[in-house]
């Protein structure tokens, strides 16, 4: 009677070179993917990690970048996943180590490399809002300016003619000026002091007007 083997997780670190990762990462995935298939194991995941200067140089490559693999097996077949590695021309090293221990978060934890790649996406898009918003502002600006220039008359029509009609009301014309004219000379004439009256004159004192006062001392005299 046959036994199953209960699978294991394990994670492996792969490096390769830098160059060759850059100029063909698709053929890198493509190559690691292969060799992992042949052993028959089950892979959960497969990630950049991280692209770092060598302490030393390996296989003649001073930069290497790493990517970090989560799959499950036996374990009997992780040997043939380092001697497939040992061979190969596009894979420098691999590190197997058991992670049978960490969790669905754990191996979802962003890497080195897809934090740095976040915070690139996050930059490129405050820049590219900050240059939307300063494009809108200076189309704003843009259009305040542009509207004065294009109604001048309109708002100008109105306020010259309220302007002609109050200098014409507020300055009489010449005609009115020559009619009033006369009035203005006629009233100057009438205007001058009357002469005095006769009756203002003083008249002469009437004789026997101080009769009466020439007769009370006389009266007092007698008595």
């Amino acid at each position: 009677m046959e036994t199953m083997t209960k699978k294991k997780l394990y994670e492996a670190m792969f490096l390769v070179d830098s160059a060759d990762a850059g100029s063909d990462w698709d053929g890198v995935i493509a190559a690691i993917t292969k060799i992992l298939e042949r052993a028959e194991v089950e892979i959960v995941s497969m990630r950049k990690w991280d692209d770092r200067r060598l302490a030393y140089e390996i296989k003649g490559t001073s930069r290497g970048t790493y990517l970090l693999c989560y799959f499950r097996s036996d374990g009997q077949t992780n040997q043939d996943i380092e001697k497939a590695v040992q061979i190969s021309e596009r894979i420098i090293r691999v590190l197997i180590l058991s992670a049978d221990w960490m969790t669905t978060e754990d191996i979802e934890k962003d890497t080195p490399a897809t934090k740095a790649e976040k915070e690139k996406e996050e930059r490129e898009a405050a820049r590219e809002a900050a240059e939307q918003a300063k494009a809108a502002e200076a189309q704003a600006k843009a259009a305040e300016q542009a509207e004065p220039a294009t109604e001048p008359a309109p708002a100008e029509e109105p306020a010259q003619v309220e302007a002609v009609v109050a200098a014409n009301e507020a300055s009489p014309t010449e005609e009115t000026v020559e009619a009033q004219a006369p009035e203005a000379t006629a009233k100057p004439e009438t205007a001058t002091t009357p002469e005095p009256e006769a009756a203002a004159t003083p008249e002469p004192a009437k004789e026997g007007t101080d009769d009466s006062q020439e007769s009370q001392p006389k009266v007092a005299a007698d008595e």
